[in-house]
């Protein structure tokens, strides 16, 4: 899943591309990926890209509507969703598998643009045509972003005391309390920090400032290195930049330790024992049930 620091590369390499440019059409192919009406796709044709502005996971597009009305269309790419751009007028779409099935296309005045794609079968890629961000209910109920200068040290104290004893791993994850971190940087996160993905989130003023710093040199480490990069490129920056994420049964790149793992029923997240749980593995009840 694209988070924070992809979706900020695209966002940057997006304005450099699209800036100005005049849009001829969206086309969307996945009825179900489109979540709004009013106004309709229609009336992005003709209009002008303004900028790129980013929330949380949500890429924005920033319009000039033909009749001055600003337009904003929003995606979130969910779990198996891309952005692949073209710098060539669109083929005709295509059933192939391997590359994701098209759920939309945005074509500019001169034939170029980009296209989103969904992997897999479970269907997660939203569109919104919306006047406003605040329109979108995901964008809504954001928390506050972790790069934003408003960010401090004592607002993130803040909120992991209202979190109370909720396991971190959870409280970086839930886009109300923290916009923009999922679970690949929340276990990154959380190793750089050698804490515990259990920890109760209500901790030591000193455990806070570990946490908050491991959050801010691990997102802006993430950003630094994906910002230049095109869009098809970016996939694999993120993965070869994980220690732990992805990692089951390789070596800690800090200890050497055996990276493991806990599987849920949609997710998973990775840990070293020696860096974050003193040596102890963490219960996993799907490998319980499957030694039993």
């Amino acid at each position: 899943m694209p988070e924070l620091p992809e979706v900020h590369a695209l966002t940057v390499d997006l304005n450099g591309r699209l800036a100005g440019r005049r849009v001829d059409r969206l086309e969307p192919v996945s009825f179900a990926a489109l979540k709004t009406f009013d106004p309709p796709v229609s009336a992005v044709a003709g209009s002008t890209v303004e900028r790129l502005d980013r929330h949380g996971k949500f890429l924005d597009f920033v319009l000039r509507g033909a009749s001055g009305d600003e337009l904003h269309v929003i995606t979130h790419l969910a779990r198996a969703g891309w952005l692949r751009w073209r710098d060539a007028p669109p083929p005709p779409p295509s059933g192939k598998p391997g590359r994701g099935a098209l759920a939309a296309r945005l074509v500019l005045d001169d034939g170029t643009g980009f296209d989103l794609t969904e992997a897999g079968t479970k269907k997660s890629l939203a569109i919104y045509v919306v006047r406003s961000p605040d329109e979108v209910p995901g964008i809504a109920r954001l928390g506050p972003d972790p790069l934003d200068e408003g960010f401090t040290l004592e607002v993130f104290s803040g909120i992991l005391k209202q979190a109370g004893r909720a396991q971190i791993k959870g409280v970086l994850r839930n886009q109300s309390t923290i916009a923009g971190i999922g679970n690949a940087y929340s276990d990154e996160i959380l190793h750089a920090a050698k804490m515990s993905p259990f920890k109760p989130a209500a901790m030591t003023a000193d455990e806070t400032a570990l946490l908050y710093g491991a959050m801010q040199s691990t997102l802006r480490g993430a950003i630094a290195r994906a910002e230049g990069l095109a869009a098809s490129e970016l996939k694999a920056e993120k993965k070869q930049g994980l220690a732990v994420h992805g990692r089951t049964g390789q070596a800690c790149p800090v200890c050497g330790d055996t990276i493991r793992q806990v599987t849920y029923a949609d997710s998973s997240l990775q840990y070293c024992p020696t860096c974050q749980t003193g040596g102890k593995p963490l219960a996993d009840r799907v490998l319980s049930r499957l030694l039993k």
